[in-house]
């Protein structure tokens, strides 16, 4: 049952990523933005050939190696922590279909499309993705709660 929420929150972030992906290809040409909610949130379609969130450009074979280290890693901890909550296979699930969305781009393309800008005139976040925000969020949650739950880690924190 963990394997199907892992595979299943994976595949939902994969095709979330790739289909917001497609639909900012198609509606607008690099570099061309639109409005969201106002100045705040804007599309704005972007080649990213770094990591997140636009850091580290040119990096790309860098970055496919780390990808499929990623993999392995979701993988290991999947077997590995297998007896763990369900929660916790869900974050290695949203871990691993951030990673995906952003591999596959790479492979494909040889870089990934962001499209998202959080900000106020010139002041803005980098351009991101479903894919940036899930490794981002995912693992940050996933860190949380890896320190959080087991009480080895706990003890050691108080």
């Amino acid at each position: 049952m963990k394997a199907v929420i892992l595979l299943l929150t994976a595949l939902a972030i994969l095709v979330a990523d790739q289909v917001t992906k497609a639909l900012v290809v198609a509606n607008l040409a690099i570099g061309e933005k639109t409005q969201l909610l106002g100045d705040l949130v804007q599309v704005w379609h972007a080649q990213n050939r770094g990591a997140s969130f636009s850091l580290f450009q040119g990096w790309s074979i860098v970055f496919l190696i780390v990808s499929v280290l990623s993999i392995a890693m979701v993988a290991y901890f999947h077997r590995s922590l297998r007896d763990q909550s369900p929660w916790l296979h869900l974050l290695l699930g949203i871990v691993l279909g951030g990673t995906l969305g952003n591999f596959i781009d790479r492979l494909r393309q040889g870089y990934v499309t962001d499209w998202l800008s959080i900000g106020i005139g010139d002041t803005r976040w980098p351009t991101f993705n479903v894919a940036d925000s899930s490794l981002v969020v995912g693992i940050g949650i996933l860190v949380l709660y890896l320190l959080l739950s087991r009480p080895d880690r706990r003890e050691a924190t108080a």
